[in-house]
């Protein structure tokens, strides 16, 4: 297997090398799927082959109605070190977000540094605002814009509800064919360079310009998005306070087109992850994090969101450990089952003393590459999950940042 995946490198690199880019793509998709053909749709347009540089999935329909096989992929029980108390869900406690008017304003805007130009919507919830609110950055998927991802995930609903401001950078078709965020470039993998720098710069513009708590920024994504999120709060440890990642990668997952797809297939490696993490962030803090996944997704391996844990958690860089805590701490399972739709399983990870860390992970069990509990209004959702906006909105308010 090993031999056969060097070859395909070996040949990719040279159909790169020649300008061959949609013949490279090809070979990788192939390896991907094991060497098998693709296989036809029942309906529905032709898929295009991929942009070389895009990382991320081609939207498609998710299915709700397919049951787990016995080769799927499960969450992967507690190491044997740790202590685990699991605790029944009440089923009636977890609801989707109702219908609310949106009387606020969706406008849109532009930033501007040296990396470049991006544009933005930003939801503001309607006044009088007589004292600060939070905001949410929301970062989008592949093949996704502001207004798609904000009705998928309903965050603005939330937000004339809850009252806080919602901001939606958009990656713009130059930077990358298929509008995902370059996440994989080393250039976008640091402060002040690349596209890193543009979302924390919009983001203080925001604060600057609108009262903004400035202790409750936060930042979110899904899937190219998500491992944006999670380069952010690397990154910019003082500016957002916690960190949502939904189907996505750590920072540090990958250098590279040919590493992406790797991570993406396998997860990244935990050495490389702990490594790049550790050599941007020196010794500042790690922000309280909250991860969403499928364990059925296709596109971006779960383990992904095991890693994500794992530098949330300080957690050493072992992958027969990845997605645990040091042996003197613990966590709580809680495993529920929303009506009609996905079980799942939230780990709440604690200290020693029982006290919560800042980090759960949330398992959606038969969950493929979607934003769980969305609305069927966006692209990428899984309407029968549990509702991953409203939680992260809940986390969100439990963690201001620091005084």
């Amino acid at each position: 297997m090993k031999d056969a995946w060097n070859a395909m490198m070996a040949k990719v690199t040279r159909l790169t090398q020649s300008g061959r880019l949609r013949e490279a793509t090809a070979a990788i998709q192939r390896a991907l799927r094991g060497g098998a053909p693709a296989t036809p749709r029942a309906s529905g347009p032709a898929r295009r082959e991929a942009d070389p540089q895009v990382i991320d999935a081609v939207a498609r329909v998710v299915s709700m109605d397919g049951a787990l096989d016995d080769g799927d992929v499960l969450l992967r029980p507690p190491p044997p070190q740790t202590k685990t108390r699991e605790r029944p869900v009440d089923f009636d406690t977890v609801v989707e977000t109702p219908a609310v008017e949106l009387d606020g304003e969706f406008v849109t805007g532009s930033y501007t540094n040296s990396s470049g130009r991006r544009d933005y919507k930003l939801y503001i919830p309607s006044g009088p605002h007589t004292q600060p609110l939070p905001l949410i950055v929301m970062l989008h998927g592949c093949k996704q814009n502001p207004d798609d991802f904000a009705a998928g995930t309903r965050m603005n609903q939330l937000a004339e509800r809850e009252r806080f401001f919602v901001l939606y950078p958009a990656q713009t078709k130059s930077a990358n064919g298929m509008g995902c965020w370059n996440w994989f470039r080393g250039r976008n993998q640091q402060r002040d360079l690349g596209e890193p720098s543009i979302i924390a710069g919009m983001t203080h513009e925001i604060i600057a310009s609108y009262p903004i708590d400035a202790r409750h920024v936060h930042v979110a994504g899904l899937s190219a998005g998500g491992a944006m999120a999670a380069i952010m709060a690397s990154t910019y440890p003082e500016l957002y306070a916690a960190v949502g990642v939904h189907s996505g990668l750590p920072h540090g997952a990958a250098h590279d087109v040919m590493s992406a797809f790797a991570a993406m297939r396998d997860g990244p490696s935990a050495a490389r992850a702990r490594a790049a993490d550790a050599g941007e962030q020196g010794e500042q803090r790690a922000l309280p994090t909250i991860v969403f996944h499928g364990d059925q997704d296709a596109t971006v391996h779960p383990g992904n969101g095991d890693h994500v844990i794992a530098l949330a958690t300080a957690a050493p860089a072992d992958t027969d450990i990845i997605g645990a805590v040091a042996a003197d701490a613990s966590f709580t399972v809680e495993r529920g089952q929303m009506a009609g739709g996905h079980a799942y399983s939230r780990t709440i990870y604690r200290d020693a003393h029982g006290r919560s860390t800042g980090v759960e992970h949330w398992v959606v069990h038969g969950a493929g590459h979607a934003w769980s509990g969305g609305s069927a209004k966006g692209s990428y959702t899984d309407p029968k999950g549990p509702d991953a906006s409203r939680e992260m909105l809940r986390f969100f308010r439990e963690h201001p940042l620091p005084t």
